[in-house]
Formats: structure tokens, sequence, C-alpha cells
């Protein structure tokens, strides 16, 4: 008795699943580059998406928290990024916050591919360039399992040498390898804004 009674609660379970499922909303990929190319998300803010960016992991994420997101490129917009002091910057508590480094980048060899679960990142890169390297995690190999929101691994990436103007950004399913040094470049001005994943 007791087993039927749990293949029913599952099966209801699972027909309940299905049929939220079928309420969420299909949006197809040139809805959603046409929403990226609209840039209401970017309320006045002048920054490109690199294009590298992942723009439906973008539009997912933006539609989850779009409060988050706002006060993060409200945050870029209205700063002063080449007077903004080095260290942490709360946003929205420990919601939205960036972390500003003013600091020489890494030889390759010494940076490790990462990706996180509980923040997007949003990297830009002030004044200087750093090489960042970007692969999906289904194609590497942990290295590090999850400690403090990092999972380290070793991968083969694209590598993007970063350009005025664009910031990327990195979702969980997004490992990256930045702050590569590229020559003549011996300090460089970044931001990070971390944007919290879970829905609000």
């Amino acid at each position: 008795m007791k087993y039927s009674t749990c293949l029913l609660a599952l099966a209801i379970l699972a027909l309940h699943s299905y049929c939220f499922a079928q309420q969420q909303p299909v949006v197809s990929k040139k809805a959603i580059l046409k929403w990226v190319n609209k840039r209401e998300w970017a309320n006045g803010l002048t920054l490109n998406l690199h294009p590298s960016v992942n723009t439906d992991s973008f539009y997912v994420a933006y539609h989850r928290n779009k409060k988050l997101w706002d006060a993060a490129f409200l945050f870029l917009k209205t700063q002063d990024l080449t007077k903004i002091t080095p260290g942490k910057h709360p946003i929205v508590g420990d919601k939205v916050f960036a972390n500003v480094t003013e600091a020489p980048s890494n030889k390759m060899e010494d940076v490790k591919w990462e990706s996180h679960k509980n923040y997007v990142d949003l990297q830009y890169i002030i004044t200087g360039k750093e090489m960042i390297g970007v692969a999906d995690t289904s194609a590497a190999v942990i290295t590090k399992p999850y400690t403090v929101d990092v999972i380290n691994y070793t991968a083969t990436g694209v590598y993007y040498t970063t350009d005025p103007g664009a910031f990327f950004l990195f979702f969980p399913n997004n490992a990256h390898r930045p702050t590569i040094k590229v020559d003549g470049y011996d300090v460089v001005k970044k931001i990070v804004i971390k944007i919290q994943t879970a829905a609000e």
C-alpha cells in the first residue's frame, strides 16, 4: 500500500512539474537577440556586451533577477570608474557587489580556470588590457571541487584580449580564466560585479 502511495505521489509531482514547464514561455533566439540589441536592459549604460557572452543565459538570468541586474548596470553607469577606489563596493547587500582591483596581471601558467554557482561575474577592464579565456564547463575537467563559490578546472577554451567599451558575463556554465597578462600592460584596473544567481 505504501509503495502504491509513493508511486502515486511521484506521478502527481511529475505531472505538476510537466504542467508548470508547459506554462513557461518559450523565447526564440531571434527574440532574445532582438531584446539584447534593443538595450532596454542597459538603461542608458553605454558599455556593450562582449561577443563571447551567451545571450540566452543573459536573457534568462536578467529576467529572473531584473532588480539586481538593473542595480548592477546603474552602478556601472553612475560611477566614475577611473576614480573608483580598489576594494569591495556593496550595491545590493550581498546580492550584488563590486570588487575593484588595480594590480599587475598574471602569467598564463599561474591562472586557473574557474566557475561559480551562486553569482554571475560581470567583468570589465577599466584601464589597461588583459587576456581572458572562456570555456564551457561541460567540456572541462574539475581539478578542485566546489569551495566558497569557486570550482577549478582544466579546459581548452577561446582567449580574448579585452577591449575598451565591452564587458564580459560569466554564468555558472562558463569556465573562465581571467587576469592573464598582455605584453605592454603592467598594471590593470578592473571591476568585477557579482550578481546573485538565485531568484529573489
